[in-house]
């Protein structure tokens, strides 16, 4: 496990650079998750360390296989100074801890919701988990292990998760690229959804 954790870390230095901060999270009956941060201009990126630890299981499966499976780790990106978005690291690590807490297999399309804002003020609750590879690319094991993905999460206001579970992740993205929408703003309005 430490040395799954260590290689992802290396990857994320290789490209993000070095974290200027680090906090880390533990919940009752889950591994340590910690949550580094990045400062890349005036874009803030936190990403997860921890999730990719064990891999993914299939709720129903009887068993779960501790080496086979999906293994990710997630990345919010917010421009810098307009919200106190450091009262993040705490809902990421939630976040994080989701697939050994309640079983969830977090794969791109999927919502996640905290049921609270992602830091105080904002007018998000629930993230859509983006497609990997553009920021940073997947990290290989060595077989039979599946590779780490990481995992974007792109803040989505309540009414934006209601017409997201109506008409779909791609419908919401397109709808968001036609408006130019700022998905790094950390006080953006809702997209329009007429």
């Amino acid at each position: 496990m430490g040395e799954i954790l260590d290689l992802v870390e290396a990857r994320l230095r290789t490209a993000l650079g070095e974290p200027d901060a680090r906090a880390d999270v533990t919940f009752l009956g889950t591994d340590r998750i910690e949550v580094l941060r990045f400062i890349d201009g005036d874009v803030v990126r936190y990403a997860t360390l921890g999730m990719s630890a064990q891999p993914m299981a299939d709720p129903t499966a009887p068993l779960a296989d501790p080496v086979k499976g999906p293994r990710a780790e997630l990345v919010l990106s917010v421009r810098v100074g307009l919200a106190d978005t450091d009262q993040v690291l705490r809902p990421l690590a939630v976040l994080a801890a989701s697939p050994q807490v309640e079983g969830l297999i977090v794969a791109p399309g999927a919502s996640l919701d905290l049921g609270q804002p992602l830091w105080s003020g904002a007018p998000f609750s629930s993230v859509l988990v983006a497609e990997p590879g553009g920021l940073v690319e997947d990290l290989e094991l060595d077989a039979p292990m599946d590779p780490v993905s990481f995992l974007p999460l792109l803040p989505m206001t309540h009414n934006e998760a209601a017409w997201k579970r109506v008409r779909g992740a791609q419908e919401l993205q397109e709808r968001w690229l036609s408006h130019g929408t700022d998905l790094r703003d950390p006080l953006r309005a809702s997209v329009p959804l007429d």
